[in-house]
């Protein structure tokens, strides 16, 4: 068995490609989709916060002072002339105008006596455009001015107008940590990411190794050596989850070196927030449980591989079962599903909720058992699968 797993091993390490999926993509696919991520999303908003917004004022000469205020801010907005259009939603659509504000014929400064005065603002808020923030920064100046001229007339002290302006107030005491609530935000994401890189690390000498071999004409010469059938597939076994770990580890690795050279070289604030508040523990812990998960793996990857008449025949399948793989990780994402009762038992989707309470610092260390072990028994039971299925001749030569 280990004489199989080191002459696969040593024709894996020649293989480019496998080697690009084991170390390559795990190294620096991380870096690369946060950091092209948070460059486009940064890109984005600046982009539309410095926009010069085409506008049209309906009912101008009711507010003046509202229309000189968009006026002076020439910088930001940019006044187009409509007319007696009155389809705003037209005009916006076809990007004539970025807005339209109507101004109601009962607007006035004495709010005692006019009461609220509802403004329409036209705008298309599908995409990231920060319309609605911007009008609201100039109209905002005129609320504030409006409530203090009505408090004035009403003469009351500044508590008075507090209370007037919010009768109940609700203070939120948040009883999570900066870490729970990063946890939480950022751990779902993080197990779609690992479990789709250990499978990529896996896939490419999983392929090779049944499939491969069949089309080289170099299965038979081994099925004919005086080896047991089990030791040949646990050579290979061995083989695929070795490249599946070393792919979990660079995974691992990875995280944590690329966030410690962000948060410590670059001094990002908000990656050195995250950092400080996850140990070298929970990395551990991480890659320990990835252990069984890349076992899992490489095993079904195996027997698909055994299963397949070609190279390209044993892709197909593999990549079919990357949907397999994300299910248990959407699962995991659903709000109200904890790894409490019987998700402590769920394979994947187990490991998924464990990886997040780790980020978030809410570990029940006693769910490790049932996810150790009940992913476990499904790998060995997979192996044992595996075995059976290479001994069949059927399989073998389709």
């Amino acid at each position: 068995m280990w004489l199989i797993f080191k002459k696969e091993f040593k024709e894996l390490l020649r293989d480019k490609k496998t080697i690009i999926f084991m170390i390559g993509l795990p190294l620096l696919l991380f870096p690369a989709i946060f950091g092209v991520a948070f460059f486009f999303m940064s890109s984005a908003a600046d982009k539309a916060e410095n926009a010069v917004l085409k506008y049209a004022i309906v009912g101008e000469t009711y507010a003046p002072e509202i229309v000189q205020s968009f006026n002076d801010a020439s910088d930001k907005f940019e006044p187009v002339t409509i007319g007696d259009e009155i389809d705003y939603a037209k005009l916006i659509k076809d990007e004539t105008l970025d807005f339209v504000l109507v101004i109601p014929e009962s607007f006035d400064s004495d709010v005692l006596n006019s009461g609220q005065h509802k403004i329409q603002l036209y705008l298309n808020d599908a995409g990231l455009n920060k319309v609605m923030g911007r009008v609201s920064d100039i109209i905002d100046e005129y609320t504030d001015a409006f409530q203090q001229s009505a408090f004035a007339q009403l003469n009351l002290d500044e508590t008075q107008q507090e209370a007037l302006l919010k009768p109940i107030k609700i203070e939120k005491q948040n009883v999570a940590d900066d870490r729970e609530v990063w946890g939480e935000r950022l751990g779902g994401m993080l197990p779609y990411f690992i479990f789709i890189l250990c499978l990529q690390g896996a896939m490419a000498p999983a392929a090779d190794l049944g499939a491969g071999e069949k089309e080289r004409g170099t299965l038979e010469t081994l099925l004919i050596s005086p080896m047991d059938r089990h030791k040949l597939v646990l050579g290979k076994f061995f083989t695929v989850a070795t490249a599946g770990i070393v792919t979990a580890l660079i995974t691992v690795s990875s995280m944590a070196i690329w966030g410690l050279v962000l948060s410590q070289g670059m001094a990002v604030e908000f990656v050195v927030e995250i950092m400080s508040m996850i140990g070298l523990v929970d990395f551990l812990l991480i890659f320990l449980m990835l252990v069984p998960v890349v076992a899992v793996f490489a095993a079904v990857l195996l027997s698909l591989s055994i299963y397949a008449r070609s190279f390209k025949e044993a892709q197909s399948y593999m990549g079919s079962l990357i949907m397999v793989v994300i299910f248990p990780v959407i699962i995991a994402m659903m709000p109200g599903v904890e790894l409490k009762g019987g998700w402590v038992w769920v394979p994947l989707t187990n490991v998924a909720l464990a990886m997040k309470e780790l980020f978030k610092g809410t570990m029940d260390y006693f769910a490790l058992f049932g996810i150790f072990t009940s992913t476990a028994v499904i790998a060995t039971g997979l192996i044992f699968f595996c075995i059976h299925w290479f001994n069949k001749e059927k399989v073998l030569f389709r």
